[in-house]
């Protein structure tokens, strides 16, 4: 079958040159990482409306390229902590897990519960009240008896005591304390490793419903994961230590004066979706949607910023450059049959929200979307391909609802960009589960054919080095060509596409 030199000369279009001037713009410090909430993500929006209107795309949402998300974020503040007059910060010396509101909390003791087990062979709670009071727990391990079995089983195998990781907090909760000061020795290397995203909160479209319980709401106490130097620091005053207690576990009260002023804090934002469509001609009213979310992990309070050049700087420019060639096509009087609706999402990094968002409010009715192309990391060469040919693309969900798609896509890289298709996160066991991780799967819930192209993981994944430099220019505009060809055909041909799958 030969190529048809119309399309193979709207791809050519496509250029290294104009995909680096777009994606070094949108990855420079300028930009802060295009956060959710932040203001770099909205330059971002801003920045992708102002191309969409330079190439001529309508305004399809009432006038405007902006479809606006009510989001909210609920964050566990901690303004202030205390013991004994010295005053420690959340996210460096501890993090907390809660859901009460804003409270006041002050204690002049502190009670050592040791492990906290609570069973007939080993009982730490026994005759101790903790009843509204600040708890001491150490939360691992479980007593050892002579021989360094476990005194529960009685064998070297732990009890669900320790293999359980909720199990003692939640049975020491049911005893009502005011807050339990949680002891692990993990506890910092969770913060190293997590840094300022332990206290960053969860996302979440706002419902209009108060995401802060109310007062008299029944929850449990807050737990205060601590730090080794904590722990011991009120330990100190009977004489004793972690390791100490682990050995010879007992429980006991400390005087220990605790004052602390925290809980969930609700911020609400909006950060929009950004569409501009491309009116089609005698099949106008059925929309190929084109995709890529444009958000990524932003700025931190410590000023680190997360560029996200290949998640997803580099699908944001797939979708820029396709609009544009697209444009210029309908300019020359080659404008496709079906509308093409491009989308760049908001917060998909929180949850695949903006997605999620149109979905459930589309601009145009699920009933006339054809399908979704959704680009979503295509800059670089993974883990699996870094020692073997790079010409390859990871095709993800294409057979999942139509096998006119699968064929489609296949016949478009047969035809002319000639890559390798990789099929191998479309396996419904794969581990991962990357068909359900990127914004097209949100199309798909609502059975919309959908495709997912994706160059694969790397080790710069959500880290401040996922920046411009690594990016394989060649290999994103040759994955932007795919794309581009699947789209020119599904916009194109006599019958929108079969919906005759429902595969896992």
């Amino acid at each position: 079958m030969a190529q048809d030199p119309v399309q193979r000369k709207y791809a050519d279009l496509l250029t290294e040159e104009s995909a680096k001037q777009h994606l070094t713009l949108l990855t420079s410090p300028a930009f802060e990482g295009r956060g959710t909430g932040q203001k770099g993500g909205e330059k971002a929006a801003q920045y992708l409306a102002e191309q969409f209107k330079s190439f001529g795309l309508k305004a399809p949402v009432n006038g405007s390229y902006f479809q606006p998300l009510k989001l909210v974020r609920s964050s566990y503040l901690v303004k202030t902590f205390t013991l004994d007059g010295k005053s420690y910060q959340n996210g460096k010396d501890f993090y907390v897990q809660g859901d009460n509101p804003l409270t006041d909390f002050s204690a002049s003791e502190v009670v050592c519960v040791a492990f906290g087990i609570q069973d007939a062979k080993h009982d730490d709670l026994k005759g101790i009240d903790v009843r509204d009071k600040v708890v001491l727990v150490i939360n691992e391990d479980e007593p050892t008896d002579a021989n360094g079995n476990s005194v529960l089983t009685g064998t070297t195998k732990k009890s669900e005591w320790s293999t359980s990781r909720l199990k003692r907090l939640q049975e020491l909760a049911k005893h009502n304390p005011k807050m339990i000061l949680a002891y692990s020795s993990a506890v910092p290397q969770m913060i190293e490793r997590f840094g300022n995203r332990i206290t960053a909160g969860r996302f979440a479209l706002d419902s209009n419903k108060d995401a802060v319980p109310e007062k008299n709401a029944a929850q449990m106490a807050p737990v205060v994961n601590i730090s080794p130097e904590i722990a011991n620091s009120i330990l100190a005053k009977k004489q004793t230590n972690v390791e100490a207690l682990k050995k010879k576990p007992s429980s006991f009260r400390v005087p220990t004066k605790l004052l602390a002023n925290m809980g969930v804090s609700k911020q609400n934002f909006s950060d929009p979706n950004v569409l501009g469509l491309l009116e089609g001609t005698d099949l106008k009213n059925e929309i190929v949607v084109i995709s890529g979310h444009y958000d990524h992990d932003g700025i931190l309070p410590d000023g680190t910023i997360y560029p996200g050049a290949d998640d997803n700087g580099s699908g944001t420019v797939g979708v820029l450059e396709l609009a544009k060639v697209f444009s210029q096509a309908k300019k020359d009087g080659k404008g496709p049959r079906r509308s093409i609706l491009f989308i760049g999402f908001a917060a998909e990094e929180k949850g695949l929200l903006g997605s999620q968002f149109y979905s459930e409010n589309p601009i145009f009715p699920l009933s006339n979307t054809v399908t979704c192309l959704n680009m979503d990391m295509i800059g670089r060469i993974d883990d699996k391909h870094l020692n073997g040919d790079h010409n390859y693309i990871h095709v993800i969900g294409s057979d999942k609802l139509s096998s006119e798609l699968y064929q489609i896509n296949k016949k478009s890289n047969d035809l002319y960009t000639k890559m390798e298709i990789d099929y191998m996160y479309d396996d419904p066991k794969d581990p991962m589960r990357i068909y359900y991780r990127s914004d097209q799967y949100n199309f798909a819930k609502h059975g919309i054919p959908v495709t997912f192209y994706f160059s694969g993981l790397h080790p710069h994944y959500h880290t401040p080095d996922d920046t411009v430099d690594k990016i394989d220019f060649p290999m994103m505009v040759k994955r932007e060509k795919l794309v581009f060809h699947t789209a020119w055909e599904v916009a194109n041909r006599e019958d929108r596409l079969a919906v005759d799958s429902n595969k896992e």
